[in-house]
């Protein structure tokens, strides 16, 4: 199970896990954690969250916005951020990179 997995089990309404939201909006499960991510990410920049994210993804405002409400709206998205950027220094991507390291047992 993913780290996005738990947040997801934790979030009411939300789908159980990366997959079945994946399967919900028509995408990869790779993708869909990549975008749950930035949208975590972009959620605490200045400027609209699914813009930001569309233009870091490549995917439509459309697309991500069906994320977003499947993940409980744009509230949501804090848990998400504050739960993935465990430094704090506002960029939860290095730390997602140093626990897929971690997964992979490299340091």
């Amino acid at each position: 199970m993913s780290i996005l997995d738990g947040i997801l089990k934790n979030i009411g309404g939300a789908p159980d896990d990366v997959a079945n939201l994946a399967a919900k909006v028509g995408l990869d499960p790779a993708m869909v954690e990549k975008a749950i991510a930035t949208l975590g990410q972009t959620h605490v920049l200045e400027g609209d969250t699914v813009t930001l994210a569309a233009e870091k993804t490549g995917l439509s405002p459309d697309l991500l916005n069906q994320i977003v409400g499947a993940i409980g709206g744009e509230g949501s998205l804090a848990n998400f951020a504050s739960v993935l950027d465990r430094d704090g220094d506002g960029n939860p991507i290095n730390d997602i990179m140093g626990m897929a390291k971690g997964l992979f047992g490299k340091s």
